[in-house]
């Protein structure tokens, strides 16, 4: 099998089954109303299929389903060791169908099929085999006490998890969600976004054939003001686990308060700042990975390095090897194996990138242009210089292939600068000064600060942000604490 050639791409995009239904119960079914919605090819222009587009009422069948489930402890009650089995075969599955599980998600999104064959599908089967194999090394605790009482703390499962994920990253993100929630033993319900559903509505299946009880996996595609708000106002969901825009976020939390007081637990959006200081170790590293850090994905990365902030003396050398860096990343066919950059989402957010590009030229100097009229979803690496930190661009979450570089003469300012900001997920700090490393990590406003890398971490270490950016910890032992209960068994022992 070629899977580096175009052509062997081209040829199983003729013949691949796509699934559009609900996934209720341990069964596909239609929606109640019978009701669908289209599913757009960004690259090929046309429409992929027609799904399912879940509102209340099915919404109500799948927490119903998954309620009872959860009561019976088919899941919820089983072993940790059952619970590792399962979700290993489930991984297993995955990596076996690693390649169809790629082509929807390129389909879907757009992304290039390198990416999604490196990188989507190998680090969703990985964030499932990762908390596989955690579940059952997480302890209780015995409080320290007097001699005539026990004390024991002990985690459990909370209930019903409704899991409200985007498009950018749609199997990945959904599993860095499904990993704890699912070993922890609650009950969850996906929605995906109504962009990107095919990967999920698939590992339904895959999920059930890796012997996960009816009930207690549901997937429910569909539009944020039908199936999404329908979840966040249940009153028979006990959590609500998101990633996407701080708008829906802030939505969400609102939902939360009206309904039934469920924690919300929010992974929301980024400006993150990219500092590079005159003495960083390796500037030709660095210029590389900060347009990794910015194009990877088409810049549709919630911690994309969309500020770079350079220290005036090397601010000119770098820039230019950026730019040839640049080169790197141009847009082309999402299924040759040969392509860096896809396409954007759609259409209409395509729109939106331009539109923030054209307020840009009226903020700053544009010193790369991406935009080209050969394909109306796709835009290249474009960069903005001398940009004023106020400026729109500057500020606002674009979620594109935008970046914005500053320049700053001291320690004391870039930190102004990069701190200078409603959101707070990444940061970077490129130097030889161990004091300034450690100084600056402490002091930037950001749930994860990256030295010399950017974005380089794996399934050990927590991913969240401050300030706008969320509330909630994706990966690592963390995340399961968003998914359990923490009860007190207190004992008085009898003398």
């Amino acid at each position: 099998m070629d899977f580096q050639n175009l052509n062997y791409w081209q040829e199983k995009v003729k013949n691949i089954a796509i699934e559009t239904r609900l996934f209720i119960n341990g069964e596909y079914c239609p929606t109640q109303d019978n009701s669908t919605f289209d599913i757009f090819d960004p690259a090929a222009q046309h429409t992929l299929a027609q799904v399912a587009r879940g509102k209340k009422a099915d919404v109500d069948l799948a927490v119903r389903s998954a309620r009872d489930v959860f009561e019976r402890g088919d899941w919820s009650q089983a072993s940790p060791a059952k619970r590792k089995a399962v979700l290993n075969k489930l991984a297993d599955l995955m990596e076996q169908h690693h390649e169809e599980l790629a082509l929807l998600e390129t389909l879907d999104t757009g992304k290039p099929i390198r990416h999604s064959l490196r990188d989507d599908i190998p680090g969703s089967a990985r964030a499932i085999r990762w908390y596989a194999e955690a579940i059952d090394k997480v302890y209780g605790e015995v409080a320290t006490t007097g001699v005539n009482d026990l004390a024991l703390i002990v985690r459990e499962p909370v209930g019903v998890i409704a899991a409200v994920v985007p498009w950018n990253f749609p199997l990945l993100l959904a599993c860095w969600k499904l990993g704890p929630a699912l070993a922890a033993g609650n009950s969850v319900i996906l929605k995906p976004s109504e962009k990107s559903p095919l990967t999920a509505i698939r590992l339904a299946q895959l999920a059930k054939e890796a012997g996960l009880p009816d009930g207690v996996f549901n997937v429910i595609p569909g539009f944020g003001h039908e199936a999404g708000q329908a979840l966040s106002l249940h009153p028979d969901v006990d959590v609500i686990t998101f990633t996407g825009s701080t708008r829906t976020g802030k939505q969400l939390l609102k939902d939360a308060g009206d309904s039934n007081m469920k924690r919300v637990w929010l992974e929301a959006g980024g400006k993150s700042a990219n500092i590079v200081f005159a003495d960083c170790p390796d500037l030709a590293k660095a210029a590389a990975t900060a347009a990794a850090g910015i194009f990877y994905n088409q810049g549709q990365v919630c911690i994309a390095g969309t500020r770079l902030l350079l220290e005036e003396s090397i601010a000119d050398e770098f820039i230019e090897l950026l730019k040839e860096q640049a080169k790197n990343w141009q847009p082309g066919n999402p299924l040759d194996p040969n392509t860096t950059m896809g396409t954007l989402i759609d259409n209409a957010h395509a729109d939106t990138v331009h539109s923030f590009i054209r307020n840009g030229e009226t903020e700053g100097k544009l010193a790369l242009d991406g935009r080209s009229a050969q394909h109306p979803a796709a835009i290249g690496p474009t960069i903005f210089l001398d940009t004023n930190p106020t400026a729109s661009v500057s500020r606002d979450e674009i979620f594109g292939p935008v970046l914005v570089i500053t320049r700053f003469t001291s320690e004391a300012q870039a930190l102004e600068i990069a701190n200078d900001s409603d959101y707070g997920l990444g940061a970077a700090v490129w130097t030889r000064d161990l004091s300034r490393a450690h100084r600056m990590s402490r002091r930037l406003k950001a749930g994860s600060v990256f030295v010399n890398n950017y974005n380089d971490g794996d399934m050990t270490v927590p991913f969240g942000g401050y300030k706008q950016s969320g509330n909630g910890r994706d990966k690592s032992l963390h995340a399961l604490e968003k998914f359990s209960e923490l009860k007190t068994i207190w004992i008085s022992l009898e003398p």
